[in-house]
């Protein structure tokens, strides 16, 4: 009675580590901007909240915060300040480029507003 043996190759074994290692190098470049934006819309969500009353308090109130967060893709120039009602409705929008290898690269688009809505750019 003979029984196939079974297990992994070593073809199998390197195609595996090859695989594994890529996920790992894209996930180390998508990831810091995900965080990065998470940390902005929970700095216009922090602001709008506070009830700042102009302007140039609220983009000056994020320049301090965003220093202190590390958010450095989006300046308070980026940021549109509106009013619906009596609220303040602060919301951005933007584009970061992740180089990947060679001419070949990654396009995320991020937008969200001081209301926990996260919409299209």
């Amino acid at each position: 009675m003979r029984r196939n043996q079974l297990g992994l190759t070593l073809t199998g074994l390197i195609v595996g580590a090859i695989v594994l290692v890529l996920g790992a190098l894209l996930a180390m470049k998508v990831v810091p901007p995900y965080m990065e934006f998470f940390s902005a819309k929970k700095l216009i969500t922090q602001i709008a909240n506070e009830g700042k009353s102009t302007v140039h308090e609220i983009r000056r109130s994020f320049d301090l915060k965003s220093s202190v967060d590390d958010v450095t893709t989006v300046k308070s120039s980026d940021l549109e300040i509106t009013k619906e009602g009596a609220e303040v409705v602060i919301s951005f929008a933007y584009r970061k480029e992740i180089p990947l290898f060679g001419n070949a690269g990654l396009y995320l688009d991020f937008a969200a507003d001081s209301k926990g809505r996260e919409r299209a750019p």
